[in-house]
């Protein structure tokens, strides 16, 4: 079978159109569709259906694309092994996270890395939903959960913990809560039905207040941990996040510190096939100086209370 013509389909298949795949591949739509043509005419079967609305793979094209796709994919992992060689970590690096942990933590670290680390093309995805690490849609993956799918290496990164949190502005209109029994006179933001969180009882701040008022009801309902940061931020209301959330240019301040929810741990994750590249290696240890900065910031600040008082 050709080469170029499995490449062009593979790349149709992923698109679902010739003209999608022709500007992955920069080359014309018609150039797509004669290769397209050349190939279903050497294995005697159609392998899509054309439709106005695109292309659908047939039964044959299904078995086709999923061998295409492993094949790929095991190219992909054997390319970034052969470029391990190198002396200097170099080349793609895809990392995936949650958008809260990105968005806050991690994007803000990651100028230092590539200054240290400038031959590394380093490119973030942020999703709440977990690529597939397996089949090489991302190299690593910073996870709130252990993972799910067999043959990854794990490494513990760090143990985070919810805390109760307000903005100044909240504060001011309306009060500090000195006790907990005083979040049931408040404007508490919680996590929806459909949230995806990292703990089972992440409503636990509701839950609390509800054994001095049980008829209460939040302000807000959200489904996404960011998006309850920066409505927290705003003013809106009081919430329980994640420590992490809290970059070192957020207004929130911590209120309640003797009310501690569930803690979880952070996972970083790669294949298997990639335990001995450098450029993983490299990207765990900033990662894991970086969290020792966090904590030894924190540890002084504690310190530094404790001496005050």
């Amino acid at each position: 079978m050709d080469w170029d013509k499995l490449r062009v389909f593979h790349a149709v298949a992923e698109a679902g159109s010739f003209t999608h795949a022709g500007e992955n591949l920069n080359l014309s739509q018609s150039a797509v569709s004669r290769q397209i043509s050349a190939l279903e005419e050497s294995v005697k079967v159609p392998l899509f259906h054309r439709h106005a609305r695109g292309l659908i793979l047939t039964e044959q094209g299904e078995l086709l694309y999923r061998t295409a796709h492993d094949v790929f994919a095991k190219l992909s992992m054997a390319e970034a092994r052969i470029r391990e060689s190198k002396e200097r970590p170099s080349g793609p690096l895809k990392v995936t996270t949650t958008v809260a942990f990105g968005s806050t933590w991690l994007t803000p670290r990651i100028n230092e890395f590539l200054e240290r680390y400038p031959e590394i093309e380093l490119s973030l995805v942020l999703n709440d939903e977990e690529l597939d690490l397996a089949m090489r849609e991302a190299d690593v993956a910073i996870r709130m959960q252990p993972p799910r799918q067999a043959d990854l290496v794990q490494r513990q990164l760090m143990t985070l913990r919810y805390h109760v949190f307000a903005s100044p502005e909240y504060i001011k209109q309306y009060g500090m809560p000195k006790t907990p029994e005083d979040l049931k006179d408040h404007r508490l933001i919680i996590y929806g039905a459909d949230a995806r969180p990292p703990v089972s009882n992440v409503n636990w701040m509701m839950a609390t207040a509800q054994q001095f008022k049980p008829d209460m009801r939040p302000i807000l309902k959200l489904n996404n941990i960011y998006g309850i940061f920066r409505a927290t931020e705003s003013g809106l209301g009081i919430s329980a996040l994640p420590d992490y959330l809290l970059p070192t240019n957020s207004n929130l301040v911590r209120i309640l510190p003797e009310l501690e929810g569930p803690s979880f741990d952070a996972y970083f994750v790669y294949p298997e096939e990639l335990r001995h590249s450098k450029r993983i290696a490299v990207f765990r240890d900033f990662l894991i100086e970086e969290i020792s900065k966090v904590k030894a910031k924190a540890a002084a600040a504690a310190t530094s209370a404790s001496t005050d008082k």
